[in-house]
């Protein structure tokens, strides 16, 4: 059986190096973006590789240039010779009061945030389309598919709740083409390096007393790339413990 390939965006560090590196292990061909400005990608590759399979690509991209984030996509479809999973983890945040804010911290929010994920649904669903199957997952804020409101994060907030409002449209456009679009909000994950077993042991204050792990959103995540998850469609799926809370 052929291995499915995927592109995480925003993988260098954090939430989404651990996704990166748990689809390597679950047989997916792990394409991922990091800035070359930012995190070396040496770590998420050598977690992929500690996984087995395929050596995962690395491909340098600023999510928050137009531009680059359909040439990333372009180029893992080089590789891979099609992209069929998509996880637009990447997603700049600024918490500043509104009256602290700029338009700068706006266009900062909306570009790297709901312009980056439209950018690469326009780039990777052409491809998707032609094969009659697809797997796109989203990310927003805890709360952002009811709007739910974080003092300090006007913007950002914002900007999240429009990647909900796209996806989910997005969802009943695509579907009878094969093409699933869902949406991941994590909340209460403290440490985005601790796995389960260390998380476990962080207290929070969602109904389960400790905090949530890279490993919990990884499964969300593999759960709706799963080749037999195509009726899970225009989901919103909170990974946060139970939590109401905007955020921790």
């Amino acid at each position: 059986m052929e291995r499915t390939s995927v592109l995480v965006t925003g993988a260098a560090r954090g939430l989404a190096r651990g996704i990166a590196a748990d689809l390597a292990g679950a047989g997916f061909r792990v394409a991922f973006t990091y800035r070359a400005d930012g995190t070396p990608p040496d770590q998420t590759l050598a977690a992929i590789a500690a996984r087995g399979g395929e050596p995962g690509l690395a491909i340098a991209a600023d999510h928050g240039r137009a531009g680059e984030t359909a040439a990333a996509v372009a180029r893992a479809e080089a590789a891979f010779g099609g992209v069929d999973a998509l996880v637009h983890a990447v997603g700049p945040i600024v918490v500043r009061r509104f009256e602290r804010s700029t338009l700068d911290d706006y266009a900062a929010m909306v570009d790297g945030n709901l312009r980056s994920a439209v950018e690469a649904a326009f780039a990777v669903l052409p491809g998707m389309r032609e094969r009659g199957y697809g797997r796109l997952v989203f990310f927003g804020m805890n709360g952002s598919h009811v709007t739910l409101p974080a003092r300090g994060m006007s913007l950002y907030g914002a900007a999240k709740a429009g990647v909900v409002a796209f996806a989910r449209a997005l969802a009943l456009e695509e579907a009878r083409r094969g093409i699933s679009v869902n949406v991941i909000e994590p909340g209460d994950i403290r440490d985005k390096d601790a796995d389960r077993a260390a998380a476990a042991a962080l207290p929070a204050d969602n109904p389960t007393g400790h905090a949530g792990s890279w490993q919990d959103v990884a499964a969300a995540v593999r759960f709706l790339l799963a080749a037999d998850a195509g009726f899970f469609n225009g989901m919103t799926l909170g990974v946060n413990g139970g939590l109401v809370e905007p955020h921790e």
